[in-house]
């Protein structure tokens, strides 16, 4: 019993910790998309200098990018 308990909890954080990164993640990509501040801060993190048109290009990448959850069309039944 002294082992089984923190195997159970190590597992229920991981899982919990894996829900609650991918939530918050979604949001701040949800933000980055009206934000072009932070795209470009997230940019030249990475290495790149976007200029106008590179900023425009890649907003317009994510907005017509699906995320999970937020497909259109999702809550109509198929036949």
């Amino acid at each position: 019993m002294n082992i089984v308990i923190p195997i159970i909890t190590l597992i229920v954080g991981l899982v919990g910790g894996f829900f609650i990164g991918a939530y918050y993640l979604r949001k701040q990509l949800e933000k980055m998309q009206s934000n072009p501040e932070m795209l470009q801060k997230m940019a030249k993190q990475m290495g790149y200098n976007l200029n106008g048109k590179q900023m425009q290009r890649a907003q317009q990448m994510m907005k017509n990018q699906q995320l999970p959850g937020k497909a259109p069309g999702q809550s109509r039944k198929r036949k």
